[in-house]
């Protein structure tokens, strides 16, 4: 009767709680309707100054001032987003390189009589025939005739066109421009249709038409590369590709293909950077086959209906296979989404349908999907958190105390995260005041000391810690880093729960803003081993093309914060002992993924890392010798994946620099 009672005044006091938050959050809500009303009232009558102050003389008269103020102010914002004077420098030099690189991917690389002959006369080991699908809707004579002609001109010869024409009445000329070709090749289809049925529809209007073996997907007012389809039956007869893009290009809507606004060169298939940011859009050609019971796109996903599409048939395919190559020419231009996305408001909800159709379909649920601050459709994906696994935090230690203690006090006082235990591992410190903060330390439930007596090895020192971590999850962390992100654990957490995921780190920081770390890139450095993309760029700097603003696949992350499953890691072999300091990370994570697994930079999960101050630099000496030796040892373990190239990566950026600059074509 007694623990009846004691559990019944439980409930009680319980629903008391609930009541009191309850009426808390009602009071909070009246106080900030309040505030909202008055800053409204307050807003109006600033809007009335304004509108008053710019209708008077003084403010036409002081318009070439004004003027220049916004340009040294907006300056100023470019130097912050460049980190400093060099910074912009550095970025300027980048930009000169890019200016020299479009020429020669334009029609510079549009391929010489010989070898127009050469690709015409190859005989490919299987027959395959591209239907071309390009729905048609009141489109400009001038852009029409450049789309069809930039299909005619392909080296590869077998495809055919489907022109399904939904223009109306005042674009008659349409249909005739399309006739006019159909007189000229017969390898070029046309439906008028009845009534214009949008873009989803008018596309499966075409498909209708197609009797090829792979479909291509191609806007009625972009261009084509002459070799474009040349290179995809490449990919189909030498790799067994059944979904394939490339690299593509915007240029102006009135110009020529030379007149290029910006050049996306992309990573091979990448499903983390897919389902934030439709990276792969075009060229995209696929196996007929992806098809067989699913529609090609869905009327409800109008303006979005490619990323969904993409979404669905990537995840189908057995080869999804980039060919990096700029082999596509997007117009820009009034009204069309590569010109501006707020032209088709639609376009950002019928993406975030898409990406939360397409989770839904591989397993997850109570996922949240937000517009990210690069661009409306890139996104951010907040996974659930499965159940509360514990997560062991290993942290290599000798001496610094002030290192050791900031970091462990950013720990305890900012983590949100509830099940995580601390594992220092100490390694042959001779100061009495870090032998002191170890008792200290360990007065907390969730904190252990262990020794590893030996020499300095890095691999060895966290693989000890990890053999007594209790934890489902390890979390490698350096000493000298300081937790920014409240919920940086649940950040790493989401992703290293997915069986697909290998190792996730976090982005990272020098003490000025600047990033130390974004994801790893092979092969780039010096040293051709492994690099940090997007080195030493300012902290609100939004990368390329938005990639510092969205989780995604890169080959490795950096050991200083990484996180994997215990018993992957246990799978794999821990840290490679030959790798004493460098590159023991890179080889873990590079392992991860030969063994079928993704690994993952998130940017939403932030630290300090103060590099190399506990152990000095590896750039004299000793040290310097030690680095030259395994770098020499990784670059022959790995001598064919870098070769190859980065597959997150792409071969058209130079290996020396971390800013993503092409290299120039010799």
């Amino acid at each position: 009767m007694e623990q009846k009672e004691q559990s019944r005044m439980t409930e009680e006091e319980s629903l008391q709680f609930y009541r009191d938050a309850y009426e808390r959050e009602r009071k909070k809500n009246q106080f900030l309707s309040g505030r909202l009303a008055d800053e409204e009232h307050k807003n109006r009558e600033l809007e009335k100054n304004l509108a008053d102050i710019k209708g008077t003389r003084l403010w036409r008269l002081s318009k070439p001032l004004r003027s220049m103020v916004h340009w040294v102010h907006r300056t100023k914002e470019r130097l912050a987003r460049c980190g400093n004077v060099k910074g912009f420098l550095k970025r300027l030099s980048a930009k000169n390189i890019e200016w020299k690189a479009r020429k020669q991917h334009g029609t510079d690389s549009y391929p010489k009589p010989e070898e127009v002959k050469r690709q015409q006369n190859t005989r490919f080991s299987k027959p395959i025939i591209f239907s071309i699908l390009m729905p048609l809707y009141n489109t400009p004579e001038k852009f029409l005739r450049q789309a069809i002609e930039s299909v005619i001109m392909q080296t590869y010869p077998g495809w055919e066109l489907c022109l399904a024409d939904g223009s109306d009445a005042e674009h008659a000329e349409v249909e005739q421009i399309c006739k006019e070709y159909m007189a000229r090749d017969r390898r070029i289809r046309y439906r008028k249709l009845k009534k214009n049925e949008g873009i989803s529809g008018n596309t499966n209007a075409c498909l209708d038409m197609a009797a090829g073996d792979f479909i291509a997907l191609f806007d009625h007012d972009d261009v084509l590369h002459p070799c474009v389809l040349f290179e995809y039956m490449k990919a189909i007869c030498d790799q067994g590709a059944d979904y394939i893009y490339c690299d593509e290009a915007t240029f102006r809507g009135k110009e020529t293909i030379d007149d290029m606004i910006t050049l996306h060169f992309k990573p091979d298939y990448a499903p983390d950077n897919l389902r934030a940011n439709n990276y792969i859009c075009h060229f995209s050609a696929f196996d007929r086959k992806l098809l067989e019971c699913m529609p090609l796109f869905r009327s409800e996903f109008d303006g979005s209906q490619d990323h969904d599409m993409i979404l669905r048939l990537t995840a189908k395919a057995k080869c999804v296979t980039h060919v990096p190559k700029l082999l596509y020419y997007w117009r820009s231009h009034a009204g069309s989404v590569a010109s501006d996305i707020n032209a088709k408001r639609y376009a950002i909800e019928a993406a975030k349908g898409a990406v939360a159709d397409s989770l839904r379909q591989q397993g997850f649920e109570n996922f949240e999907i937000t517009s990210t601050k690069a661009f409306e459709t890139i996104f951010r994906i907040k996974y659930e958190i499965l159940g509360n696994p514990k997560v062991s935090i290993v942290i290599p230690n000798k001496d610094h105390l002030g290192d050791l203690q900031r970091c462990i006090t950013s720990i305890l006082d900012k983590t949100t995260y509830d099940n995580y235990e601390i594992i220092v591992v100490e390694n042959n410190s001779t100061t009495d005041e870090i032998y002191e903060y170890y008792k200290k330390i360990q007065e907390y439930d969730n904190v252990r000391v262990i020794t590893y007596e030996d020499d300095f090895n890095y691999s060895k020192i966290n693989n000890l810690g990890v053999e007594n971590a209790q934890g489902e999850y390890i979390l490698l962390l350096n000493n000298d880093t300081k937790v920014i992100t409240l919920d940086w654990i649940e950040e790493l957490l989401m992703y290293a729960q997915r069986e697909d995921v290998g190792a996730v780190g976090a982005k990272l920081y020098y003490e000025d803003m600047t990033i130390q770390h974004a994801g790893v890139v092979l092969g780039l450095g010096a040293h051709r081993t492994a690099g940090h993309s997007h080195y030493r760029v300012s902290s609100n700097n939004l990368g390329y093309m938005g990639r510092l603003c969205y989780a995604q696949n890169v080959m490795a992350v950096t050991g200083a914060c990484l996180m994997m499953k215990k018993s992957l890691y246990t799978e794999l072999g821990g840290l490679d002992e030959n790798f004493a300091v460098s590159l023991n990370d890179v080889d873990l994570c590079v392992r991860a993924w030969k063994e079928g697994y993704v690994n993952v930079f998130t940017p939403f999960a932030e630290l300090y890392h103060y590099e190399s101050v506990s152990r000095g630099l590896d750039d004299s000496g000793e040290k310097a010798a030690r680095y030259d030796r395994e770098s020499e040892a990784f670059r022959t373990k790995w001598k064919e994946l870098l070769v190859k190239g980065d597959p997150y990566y792409n071969v058209n950026f130079s290996l020396d620099r971390s800013d993503f600059a092409l290299k120039l074509i010799e």
